[in-house]
């Protein structure tokens, strides 16, 4: 038994891009203006399959709609035995043709928005990074996808290269980052991130165990000459 030929309900391509219109517009009306910054994997570890140190090199503007109403959700902020911990999440909403128009009309390798990279909001100054990319949130509306939902959570600094041209962007972890040549010491370090107590933990070592010996793990130790 075949479905009825006289009814198009999911290969209707007038209605779907009418459907698309109509969210595009939407978001235009009640959304914000971003940046999405794209992530360049020049360092991969072939056996872990992961970059540890990736450089984040362009953005493009666009606009979402942010799907949360009462605030940012996730674990919001807390204290834990490692001092202030600020997880503060937000699901970002963008039309799958809106990020086809600003980014793979640019760059045609970019069909959709990639876990691990980061979006930019203007709005309160924060950058926030991209844990999961969902296309399937309104399913198959007239027979297609019109959004894609990027669930973020507020970005940690881990050593990442910015170079995107964009001040705000390329200079928003320069307080904590220790890249620069005049970190070279702990002390410096403590001066770059005043919760840290690298020099407390090393001077309690020292007092544990002295590397200088040539037997750190025994008490009382005799050389032999000859």
């Amino acid at each position: 038994m075949a479905t009825n030929a006289f009814f198009r309900n999911i290969d209707n391509t007038n209605e779907q891009n009418l459907i698309d219109d109509l969210v595009i517009e939407s978001i235009q009306i009640y959304g914000l203006d971003v940046k999405f910054v794209t992530r360049l994997h020049s360092n991969v570890d072939k056996i872990l399959n992961e970059d540890d140190l990736p450089t984040f090199d362009n953005y493009y503007d666009f606009e979402v709609y942010i799907k949360n109403v009462d605030g940012f959700e996730g674990e919001g902020d807390f204290l834990s035995k490692f001092g202030l911990q600020i997880r503060d999440s937000i699901t970002f909403t963008v039309a799958i043709r809106t990020f086809e128009r600003f980014v793979t009309r640019e760059k045609d390798t970019r069909k959709r928005p990639l876990e691990g990279e980061m979006i930019f909001l203007p709005l309160n100054g924060k950058m926030y990074k991209i844990q999961h990319v969902e296309h399937e949130s309104i399913f198959y509306q007239s027979g297609s996808l019109q959004v894609y939902d990027m669930r973020c959570e507020l970005a940690e600094y881990s050593g990442e290269t910015f170079n995107t041209g964009y001040y705000e962007i390329d200079n928003y972890f320069e307080d904590i980052d220790t890249s620069a040549n005049t970190v070279t010491t702990l002390t410096n370090l403590a001066n770059t991130d005043p919760i840290s107590q690298n020099v407390f933990f090393e001077s309690q070592g020292d007092d544990i165990i002295d590397f200088s010996e040539m037997d750190p793990f025994s008490e009382n130790i005799s050389i032999q000459d000859s």
